[in-house]
């Protein structure tokens, strides 16, 4: 069975998994799994879920390295998988990894660990300049995060609601949920109204 594995770091429309998924299914991928985590997270249910369904003789198929992993511990933790559940690896377009019967060609693993090691330090270059651009902008005075939350400027839709929970017509969870905001959230925002 042909899998295709696409990740995208969020599911909040700043980017289209959709692209991924059809491009796998272009190139033979007979299932997709979606993935929304950040490439260099220690879990990936997804992914953890292909390799567990894979069997002997399966190939795997991604668009990029930076997919699977951003981080060469991980990349070569997934290679090894890869040889020990005798699967085949298919970067589109660029590098194969057919371990089906145990072993690897030594030259097509060492591209795809320094596809990895370029993975990592685009990973590390994004930070660093998102870093950068932060302190460039909080020297100009601009205020960096979430905008803090007071008293005076809880959204419209809590203070709406909020009486009915005074009245004892709403619990916490009940309120969050009409809110749409978590309990967390929900429990702040209470303290700031009763403080």
């Amino acid at each position: 069975m042909n899998r295709g594995y696409s990740r995208c770091s969020t599911n909040e429309g700043k980017q289209d998994i959709n692209r991924q998924v059809r491009e796998l299914k272009e190139a033979g991928a007979d299932v997709v799994y979606m993935e929304y985590e950040h490439g260099d997270a220690k879990v990936k249910s997804q992914q953890q879920a292909m390799f567990a369904e894979a069997e002997p003789g399966d190939t795997i198929i991604v668009l990029e390295v930076s997919r699977l992993a951003r981080s060469t511990q991980q990349l070569c933790e997934i290679i090894e998988r890869i040889r020990e559940k005798r699967l085949r690896l298919v970067i589109v377009g660029s590098i194969t990894l057919d371990c089906r019967d145990g072993q690897a060609d030594p030259m097509s693993e060492a591209f795809l660990q320094m596809a990895g090691v370029f993975s990592q330090l685009e990973l590390a270059m994004i930070r660093a300049r998102v870093k950068s651009g932060m302190a460039n902008a909080a020297a100009k005075g601009a205020k960096i995060g979430r905008p803090q939350v007071t008293a005076d400027n809880l959204p419209a839709t809590f203070l709406r609601h909020y009486p009915a929970y005074k009245k004892g017509q709403l619990n916490v969870s009940e309120l969050a949920r009409v809110c749409d905001l978590s309990r967390t959230t929900v429990y702040k925002y209470i303290d700031l109204l009763e403080t």
